[in-house]
């Protein structure tokens, strides 16, 4: 990213009510940009990125069977987002399955059955084992008990980006896992934040991201693939903020981020010819 776009992102960055974060690191030649990228943040859906690691740690080590069957019980749902919630008592999905609705979909009752089966302390050790000292999972979705006395999950844009990074790399439990992780992430559903004016393009970039939503909470983070340019993170974070205006601004930056690095490879592929 050249020095006057980052300027402009700061500038507007500084402009947006609430609590924003961002992070952006280009995954070639590193750079980067950070704004308030180590400071917590109420975690909404982020939060799923490191149950769907404990998940595949836990496939990995064959203490699960990702095609092991649970069956939803009615006690189980919680609201919306997701499709469990509106499918029959009873129904069975395989781990797998769970892993797939919580993120693509961003599914709560698939969550919390999974936070269930893995347990708070093996998901936090693990967050812990990667080195995220700031990222945590505090209670379950919709626990609005919790929620009422102020526990919240949390997490920073540094943080998420990091895990992205290494998801990237292969260095996520394993080469083989972070690549099914990466593709789970790629198949996401809900396209209107960082993706919103890539979906369209021919031809479509790969984007394997995660959003978060709540109550004046507004979140995506991903890696974004361009096919000319370097593959880089994006990660912004909103609390307490105005939600369309800071959804719009994702959109816009996401695409001017990319274009630019569009550009920058398209100039690097014509003086090499």
């Amino acid at each position: 990213m050249e020095p006057t776009q980052k300027d402009d992102l700061l500038s507007r960055l500084e402009s947006l009510p609430g609590k924003i974060s961002c992070y952006y690191k280009d995954l070639v030649d590193g750079d980067t940009f950070n704004y308030n990228s180590v400071e917590p943040m109420h975690a909404a859906s982020i939060i799923k990125l490191f149950i769907m690691v404990e998940a595949f740690r836990r496939f990995e080590e064959k203490s699960l069977d990702p095609k092991q069957k649970i069956a939803i019980r009615d006690h189980d749902r919680v609201p919306s987002c997701g499709a469990l919630t509106y499918l029959h008592d009873g129904i069975e999905v395989t781990l797998i399955d769970l892993v797939t609705l919580m993120i693509i979909l961003s599914d709560n009752t698939a969550t919390n059955v999974l936070i269930d089966l893995l347990g708070f302390a093996a998901i936090n050790t693990t967050i812990h084992q990667l080195g995220y000292s700031k990222t945590g999972l505090l209670r379950k979705m919709y626990d609005r008990e919790k929620s009422a006395k102020g526990i919240q999950n949390l997490i920073t844009a540094e943080e998420a980006g990091d895990l992205l990074e290494r998801l990237h790399r292969g260095k996520i439990v394993s080469v083989q896992a972070s690549a099914e992780m990466l593709a789970i992430l790629a198949n996401q559903r809900l396209n209107s934040k960082l993706p919103f004016y890539l979906k369209p393009m021919q031809p479509t970039p790969k984007i394997a991201h995660k959003t978060g939503e709540d109550a004046g909470i507004t979140h995506d983070v991903g890696v974004v693939y361009p096919p000319a340019g370097n593959p880089f993170v994006l990660c912004f974070l909103g609390n307490e903020t105005d939600v369309c205006r800071f959804e719009r601004f994702m959109s816009d930056s996401t695409l001017e981020i990319y274009l630019a690095g569009e550009e920058r490879g398209f100039d690097d592929e014509n003086r090499q010819n």
